[in-house]
């Protein structure tokens, strides 16, 4: 089957399983395992060093105000 005929034969479908291919077929393309799970292990590590107080927290409405300082915002 050619792309094209695929194609045709995808559309003829009901949009609520469109949608859900669609879905699959935008996450397909983000797959990439090693990436993922160096963000998971990298958000495990932030928060174990905020839990042990390691890191230091400031309230974002300090941050924001930071920042815009920093800029001239």
């Amino acid at each position: 089957m050619t792309t094209a005929a695929l194609e045709a034969e995808i559309l003829k479908l009901p949009r609520s399983v469109r949608a859900r291919l669609a879905e699959r077929l935008i996450s397909s393309l983000d797959e990439d395992d090693e990436i993922e799970q160096a963000w998971a292990d990298e958000a495990d590590r932030r928060f174990r060093s905020y839990q042990s107080g390691e890191s230091k927290m400031m309230p974002v409405d300090e941050v924001m105000a930071a920042i815009r300082k920093e800029f001239g915002l």
